[in-house]
């Protein structure tokens, strides 16, 4: 399914192919057309819908005007699925001849679209698929891509050490079992174990999963903590069913594990959980109120991390063009300035290192249920309980020797404490 938004007077159409009209501004050198590849159906619809609203409202509130450009933005859905979405992003690249692919929800799915960027010359704006070796490990064979979310270990690391410095000994893990899932894991295995702590279990559902019958009753009973990564609707249902069972033990996750595309659709069970990630809603900051509250009154729904990192993906990209005079000015050159940006986003300050990946906070967010902004109602928001500012990739690890060891995987780091 293909939707192209141009700009016109009234609600948008749904269907196949939705069309707004975009008048361009004076003296406008180009069209800047823009392929977007997101789920908009299947079981990460929700998360999809988030990516492509936060992307539409940074458009909206500058009538799609990048610097004189004007912009043509197209979505193609790729069902969460890494083989549609490199259909979908070559049709945008060889077909609709697209300056940028941007999007891609999975780890897997960017793994798979990284290629199309290099073999087509496209430059690839990643504000979701958190594949740690994209800026790693496999960086040169991506000389079009440029980062503008996160590495799926990124928060993981200064969140290892929160868990150490809050005196757990021992954590059993349990997360989704792909490319994701292991990357978020291991950087945290990596760090708590740095500290002092042990990952006694490591437990791998399966991507989808809806019954966690079979894995809950299998945590050890001497773990002092529970570490969760669940994604789409895998991150409502795990906590629901941990309750039920009587789980009485303190749940880290994950920032997806949490995040406010789910979060309002959870129930008390999550209060008092804690995760991290480099976005809450909860920030309590002028620019995040405001995004919060426009955003909220647009699409009837707090912002999740996927509507902000797609507004501040569209943010930078907007940043370069107008800073070419509404030009794209090729595609190295624009992969390297948008690399050079350092800007004050919604979610704080953002620069890129020299690897192609942001520099920015991480924010420890623990479950409350509370009033914010000046709602009148109680609800769960992911209250920011401390802040590690400037995270790297690599985060309080040495850079050389971190890329000597292999991506984070199934089997590594490897689970030396369980039994």
């Amino acid at each position: 399914m293909t939707i192209t938004f141009l700009r016109r007077l009234g609600p948008p159409l749904l269907g196949g192919a939705v069309a707004l009209s975009l008048t361009p501004a004076a003296n406008a050198t180009e069209e800047l057309r823009i392929g977007f590849v997101a789920p908009t159906t299947g079981i990460f619809a929700q998360v999809g819908k988030d990516m492509v609203d936060g992307f539409q409202l940074y458009l909206d509130d500058v009538n799609s005007d990048f610097g004189g450009a004007k912009v043509k933005f197209i979505v193609e859905d790729e069902q969460g699925k890494p083989d549609t979405a490199v259909t979908r992003a070559k049709k945008l690249a060889l077909q609709d001849k697209v300056h940028l692919l941007v999007g891609g929800l999975l780890a897997s799915s960017g793994y798979a679209l990284a290629p199309v960027s290099t073999a087509e010359k496209t430059v690839y704006v990643v504000p979701v698929s958190a594949a740690d070796d994209l800026t790693q490990r496999d960086l040169a064979k991506y000389p079009y891509l440029v980062r503008t979310g996160w590495s799926s270990s990124q928060p993981s690391h200064p969140f290892g050490q929160w868990a150490c410095d809050q005196g757990y000994k021992k954590i059993a893990a349990i997360g989704a079992d792909y490319a994701f899932g292991y990357e978020v894991i291991g950087g945290f295995q990596r760090a708590f174990e740095a500290c002092g702590g042990q990952i006694i279990q490591k437990i791998w559902p399966p991507i989808g999963t809806k019954d966690f019958g079979p894995y809950i009753p299998t945590i050890r009973q001497d773990a002092d903590a529970i570490f969760t990564l669940m994604v789409g609707p895998m991150s409502l249902q795990f906590p629901k069913q941990l309750a039920a069972s009587g789980n009485k033990k303190p749940v880290l996750g994950g920032g997806t594990s949490y995040d406010e595309f789910v979060l309002p659709s959870m129930g008390d069970e999550v209060i008092g959980h804690v995760s991290a990630l480099q976005y809450s809603a909860a920030l309590e900051t002028p620019k995040n109120e405001a995004f919060v509250k426009k955003y909220r009154a647009k699409f009837g729904k707090v912002p999740s991390y996927y509507s902000e990192t797609n507004y501040t993906s569209a943010q930078m990209i907007h940043e370069v063009i107008k800073n070419n005079k509404g030009n794209f000015p090729g595609a190295e050159e624009f992969v390297k300035q948008l690399a050079a940006l350092k800007l004050d986003t919604i979610r704080g300050p953002v620069s890129i290192d020299d690897m192609r990946n942001p520099v920015q906070n991480i924010y420890i967010k623990k479950v409350e249920k509370k009033k914010m902004f000046g709602y009148d109602k109680e609800e769960l928001w992911n209250t920011v309980i401390k802040t590690y500012p400037n995270v790297t990739q690599f985060g309080q690890f040495n850079k050389d020797e971190f890329l000597k060891t292999p991506v984070y995987s199934r089997d590594f780091p490897p689970c030396k404490f369980c039994n």
